[in-house]
């Protein structure tokens, strides 16, 4: 299967693109697979049944919300944030669901959105069963879809309008593992970023691809700005967490103006890029936290750390420019892609090493590239950005992505950016290689626990209870 970098990153909704994002795409798709085989009229009511860790921590990532929305034909990408919520208490409140946008049918939200938290499906721990009945009870359609993270959603074997089938596009240099990559690199002569974007040109145009990545690196800035200007003084659910980037931004403005007005500067603070780094993450997980517009980066749940060092580098970085924003996108997607095939960035799979590690090595690759790397110290960045986050579990307070998640995503940031100052020091030799590091990670993930991969059931979703 043929992954593009406009795969591994889109445009969502928080808090959870396993479990938000991915919920609503499946929903949407087996709305629009009814209107495709005009079924729409004959339906009188339709029944979802979210099981394993969506069933376990659903109502935490909006996960029954986001299928209330996706069954009336919302999509992740253009749903109105600021809307959702009352537009879900609507149709829960009315009783009634506009299926597919055009079909008003009766609607128990208690009833006809089901979470099993005890329960899973074979395939994979982030499955869900839609059914559609007709007036005399009996089913009209049936379908089961799985949530893989990053927003992918999967289904089984079946054909109709709702059947997702698989990009077969050939590419001019595929590869699967950080070896063949490199291999690539060295024949050709050429960047990551550069054999990436003769294999996007097999969809697109390059200026399209152009457009579409500063497209997401234009959401990513304005989440920042969203992040850093909520009114709200704590985010929503039971922890009542305090966001904290919109006065960690006041105060980092106040010190820059009243440096600027000193006759005399005082000493500079070495580590002031790491505040505004921190700022970035927390703005965007807080953001995220919210239900805001974000972009999957490869998850909902890391979404702020390709984001913050792509902040630090267009701040910090002399010389940075668009032309290395679509660098750092097109190497990091490159490195998400090896992930992604050879293990999971799935939370509820790998726990938060497939999440926070991941989106840590793209960003450290991503990084290390616009600031000169050769593709063999690019692939050291990124191996050092997983190696140090191996065993990373996923324990979410309450269910909500909020603890431990939002300053994980600060923390990783800063550690991606020191995975590629590490790797630009050597010259790219070094004893472990990324395939080994994600093939640790996979086999990792593969050993621990159930309660330790986005169940709320281990760790320190047992330690923090919600209020």
């Amino acid at each position: 299967m043929a992954l593009s970098a406009l795969d591994l990153f889109s445009v969502g909704i928080g808090p959870s693109s396993s479990h938000t994002v991915g919920p609503m795409r499946a929903a949407r798709l087996f709305a629009d697979g009814l209107a495709g085989a005009g079924l729409l009229e004959g339906v009188a009511r339709v029944r979802a049944e979210l099981f394993g860790s969506l069933g376990a921590t659903g109502h935490g990532h909006g996960s029954d919300k986001a299928v209330i929305l996706g069954l009336q034909g919302e999509d992740p990408e253009t749903v109105d944030t600021d809307t959702a919520d009352d537009r879900v208490r609507t149709s829960t409140e009315r009783g009634q669901l506009c299926l597919a946008g055009v079909r008003p049918i009766p609607f128990d939200r208690a009833e006809d959105v089901v979470m099993h938290r005890r329960r899973s499906l074979p395939a994979h721990p982030n499955g869900m069963t839609f059914a559609a009945f007709g007036a005399d009870g009996e089913p009209v359609r049936e379908r089961t879809y799985y949530s893989v993270g990053g927003g992918f959603v999967v289904d089984g074997d079946v054909s109709g309008e709702d059947r997702i089938v698989q990009d077969t596009t050939e590419v001019p240099y595929p590869f699967t593992t950080g070896r063949q990559l490199l291999e690539h690199c060295r024949r050709e002569g050429t960047s990551i970023a550069g054999i990436m974007l003769a294999n996007e040109l097999s969809w697109r145009s390059e200026e399209q691809l152009r457009s579409s990545l500063l497209r997401l690196w234009a959401v990513m800035q304005e989440c920042v700005e969203n992040g850093c200007t909520r009114t709200e003084a704590r985010l929503p659910g039971g922890l009542k967490v305090r966001r904290r980037a919109p006065g960690l931004r006041a105060r980092l403005r106040e010190a820059e103006a009243a440096a600027d007005a000193c006759a005399v500067r005082p000493a500079s603070d070495p580590l002031q890029a790491m505040e505004w780094i921190n700022l970035y993450a927390l703005a965007v997980n807080e953001e995220n936290a919210s239900g805001g517009r974000i972009v999957t980066a490869p998850t909902n749940g890391a979404a702020g750390i390709i984001p913050a060092v792509l902040h630090y580098y267009d701040r910090f970085v002399a010389g940075a420019d668009e032309d290395g924003v679509v660098e750092f996108l097109l190497t990091a997607a490159a490195v998400g892609i090896l992930i992604k095939e050879n293990a999971s960035i799935s939370g509820a799979e790998m726990g938060c090493q497939g999440e926070v590690g991941s989106a840590c090595s793209m960003a450290a690759a991503g990084l290390c590239a616009v600031l000169g790397g050769t593709p063999e110290q690019v692939e050291n960045a990124a191996e050092v950005g997983m190696e140090h986050n191996l065993g990373l579990t996923c324990d979410p307070v309450g269910g909500l992505v909020q603890i431990p998640c939002i300053e994980r995503n600060a923390i990783a940031s800063v550690k991606a950016i020191n995975a590629a100052r590490l790797a630009l020091q050597g010259d790219g030799e070094h004893t472990v290689s990324l395939d080994q590091v994600i093939k640790t990670m996979r086999e990792t993930g593969n050993d621990m626990k159930i309660k330790y991969k986005e169940t709320s059931r281990g760790g320190l979703a047992v330690n923090v209870i919600e209020c």
